[in-house]
């Protein structure tokens, strides 16, 4: 089975953290806005996309990226499911659960901590603080 997705898009507000309650490990979430492929006579056509990031991911998304900040995001989709409890309704949500992040845009001139143009941050690797 695969479940892989890279999206491209745009922060649509700064990525906000949280923790868990039962072991304290850092959650960060954002939305991501999508240009869809421009079509001829059309107007501009958008998606949003819900990301959430886990620990080190987390970190990195909220120390790093702002919004209306260019971003690519490669993770998987996941499914969660919840009963409304003020109508007992049972709901879905679908997510990207971000596995690594990408700056989609150039090294900003004022700011040198930052990584150029499409470097990467993988929690992944041997050297990830």
């Amino acid at each position: 089975m695969l479940n892989n997705v890279v999206i491209m898009g745009r922060l649509t507000a700064d990525p906000t953290m949280r923790h868990t309650y039962t072991n304290n490990v850092p959650v960060a979430s954002f939305s991501i806005a999508v240009d869809r492929r421009f079509i001829q006579g059309r107007e501009k056509e958008v998606d949003f996309f819900n990301v959430v990031a886990w620990q080190t991911t987390a970190e990195f998304a909220c120390n790093h990226f702002t919004k209306g900040q260019p971003i690519v995001v490669q993770g998987r989709l996941q499914q969660r499911t919840w009963t409304d409890e003020a109508t007992g309704t049972k709901r879905y949500a679908v997510e990207v659960v971000a596995e690594t992040l990408h700056f989609a845009g150039f090294k900003r001139e004022n700011e040198h901590s930052e990584p150029a143009f499409n470097e990467e941050f993988n929690p992944y690797a041997e050297d990830a603080a």
